[in-house]
């Protein structure tokens, strides 16, 4: 399982977290491994059942109104208590409260770094969510074109030089948009995988006997965008005579991408086919499949019926024979 070490919460830039460290410097080396907050009203009153370790635990106005209302021991031996639970991820008091100076004293004796933040807690835990979100997301890098062709994302795989690139452009040309070419980023994001163009090559294409061209620059904004969802995956093959290719399509495959399961077609390229042609069918056939028709499976279906009721036709003019 992926995580990420505390101290990256305080050098996000991104999420305008605003925190600023209190108490607990050793506790900057602690890990964090689920999106997830807790807000631990009901632990520091005793209990503790549902306490999650790994989590970031916000102290709101109720968490510090309630430790308000305790002698100063009790206040110690509440935090105690809580802090005692091992692989707590660290603790941050919003809407910049005063902080108790038993609870800097708890995080210092249990290693817990303790941060602020001037946010209201209703604003700091989305904000948050949406960082570790982004952070803890498995991520990868391929080597392929991603498209986004009437809508779909689409990945184009295969070796290099099989002209990958020059089917892009030939997209490109007829009102398609490049996301990436040569490498993409790719992102699981609540069961999807989203695909993005590499920072430094970003718009740019590599086309043999031309070079380096930048398609954002080429053919307008309108041309390119940052990220897709991948949707459909084309793995184009030099075609061999020997090898069975799948005529129908009946069957569906998949290629995983950080874990998850993405439609895919095996395209045999040879001189002569249309590669765009094909991508932009392929991209229509896929709208019909989300949409609930299986042109395949459905002309199979026909067909089997025809055979049947064909079949059946000759038995019974055998019988009246």
């Amino acid at each position: 399982m992926k995580s990420i070490r505390i101290s990256q919460l305080l050098e996000d830039q991104g999420h305008d977290l605003r925190l600023t460290l209190m108490a607990g410097t050793q506790g900057l080396a602690r890990t964090v491994d689920s999106s997830r907050i807790q807000k631990p009203g009901l632990a520091l009153a005793g209990f503790m059942e549902h306490l999650h370790p790994h989590r970031v635990q916000v102290f709101g106005n109720t968490e510090i109104s309630y430790l308000a209302t305790l002698p100063e021991d009790a206040q110690r031996a509440s935090l105690a208590k809580l802090f005692s639970e091992e692989d707590l991820a660290c603790v941050v008091v919003t809407k910049a409260l005063d902080v108790p100076r038993a609870l800097v004293d708890a995080c210092e004796a249990a290693g817990l770094s303790l941060m602020m933040t001037p946010l209201l807690s209703s604003e700091f835990i989305q904000r948050v969510q949406n960082f570790l979100e982004d952070a803890l997301t498995e991520s990868s890098s391929l080597h392929g074109v991603l498209m986004d062709v009437f809508g779909v994302g689409i990945l184009l795989l295969g070796k290099s030089g099989i002209g990958k690139s020059e089917i892009a452009l030939d997209l490109v040309m007829r009102g398609h948009r490049l996301v990436a070419d040569d490498i993409v980023d790719v992102t699981r994001r609540k069961g999807a995988v989203y695909g993005a163009g590499n920072p430094v090559i970003k718009h740019h294409m590599e086309i043999r006997g031309l070079g380096i061209i930048n398609i954002k620059d080429l053919f307008g904004v309108s041309a390119v965008r940052e990220q897709k969802k991948i949707e459909l995956v084309i793995e184009l093959q030099e075609w061999d005579p020997h090898q069975e290719y799948d005529r129908l399509g009946v069957e569906d495959k998949h290629l995983q991408i950080v874990g998850v399961d993405i439609p895919l077609s095996v395209v045999p390229v040879r001189p002569g086919r249309n590669m765009a042609t094909i991508v932009e069918v392929a991209a229509r056939n896929q709208l019909l499949k989300l949409q609930g028709h299986h042109s395949a499976r459905e002309f199979a279906e026909r067909l089997n019926r025809a055979i049947a009721q064909g079949a059946m036709r000759r038995t019974l003019g055998e019988e009246v024979e």
